[in-house]
């Protein structure tokens, strides 16, 4: 009888060793599917329309960077895609002004209408890089830049009385433009594309395509896109930002397909056959910007402003400003950046 009390002590406390099984979170009940058919007209389809004019009020931001050696096409191809004049070679640029002795950042900004959309665009561009004997970190002031706009509107966002709508001045898209040598990227490109395309949606495009062949073209474009993957190099639309299958399909055709875009700008209207064509004229003909067969130009505009102009602003704040904000906040110590005005009260306190 002893041996057997020693037993039930054992399996006693061997009992409160078993943990008790866990129960289960009680699961909420599914909805029972009712028959969704409406008796009569609601107005939920006027939700979006009540999107429509509240964002219509507001107007759209956008802001564009272009990056690139001189000479390339940029202020023009940046006219074209929005058909009017509005980079810097149009304000008042000579073209006596020397080559900058570094990079220096300048921002235009325009209000752009049409169909009764307004858009707030500013244009960044970058004059002398990649102009110097010595390029070397000619990128780093351009990341400075894209980083400060960043912190000024992460600053306006921890601010306790914050204003309704925060200015944005955050960069959007950069256009990446790589000259038109039919060989391969110079290092200068892959650094800053290295560099860059974790903190900015990069779009790389080939400058003047009409200084190459169709084959030297297609052969070029495929070389471009062997090194980016080479290189671990990740452009706009990136495959991890997918959301599903239907944008994973669109996006993968770009990649794999159009990227980087062989482009030719100009803000020269033609006569061709009857009609006003943007164009360039050479002693063969006229090459027409916006005609597929001649230039890639066309889906370049598409891409950027009627399909995915939304989708950049949307990766700009949700993924590379998020980044930049973890981090930031990170390194203070979780607590938001002290604004300009607390640190002024801060030193008149003390």
């Amino acid at each position: 009888p002893h041996a057997g009390s020693v037993e039930s002590k054992n399996e006693a406390a061997m009992s409160e060793l078993v943990p008790e099984p866990r129960q289960k979170p009680v699961v909420p009940m599914k909805p029972v599917g009712i028959n969704t058919s409406l008796l009569g007209y609601i107005g939920i389809d006027t939700i979006i329309e009540q999107m429509r004019k509240k964002t219509m009020k507001t107007g759209f931001d956008f802001n564009i960077m272009v990056v690139g050696q001189s000479g390339l096409g940029k202020s023009t191809l940046v006219n074209t895609l929005f058909k009017s004049q509005v980079s810097r070679k149009s304000s008042g640029w000579n073209r006596e002004e020397k080559i900058p002795k570094t990079v220096e950042i300048k921002a235009i900004g325009h209000v752009i209408e049409e169909g009764g959309v307004k858009m707030k665009l500013t244009v960044i561009d970058t004059p002398g890089f990649g102009d110097q004997i010595n390029n070397e970190n000619c990128w780093e002031p351009i990341e400075k830049y894209i980083n400060e706009q960043y912190e000024k509107f992460l600053k306006e966002e921890v601010n306790i009385a914050r204003k309704k709508r925060i200015p944005d001045t955050r960069v959007h898209c950069c256009l990446y433009f790589i000259s038109p040598t039919g060989h391969s990227l110079r290092p200068l490109d892959l650094e800053f594309m290295k560099h860059l395309s974790k903190v900015v949606n990069i779009i790389p495009v080939i400058a003047k395509a009409d200084t190459m062949t169709l084959e030297e073209k297609t052969e070029f474009k495929q070389r471009v896109r062997k090194e980016l993957e080479v290189n671990g190099i990740e452009f706009y639309p990136q495959k991890e930002f997918d959301e599903d299958l239907e944008d994973k399909t669109e996006n993968d055709k770009i990649r794999q397909e159009s990227m980087p875009f062989a482009v030719v700008g100009s803000d020269k209207e033609y006569q061709v056959n009857g009609k006003r064509v943007l164009g360039r004229k050479t002693p063969w003909g006229i090459i027409e910007v916006e005609n597929l067969n001649h230039c890639e130009f066309a889906l370049l505009r598409d891409f950027v402003i009627r399909t995915h102009l939304q989708d950049l602003k949307e990766v700009t704040h949700n993924i590379h400003y998020e980044t930049y904000r973890a981090k930031r906040l990170n390194d203070n110590g979780g607590l938001p950046p002290m604004t300009v005005e607390t640190e002024e009260n801060h030193e008149s306190n003390l």
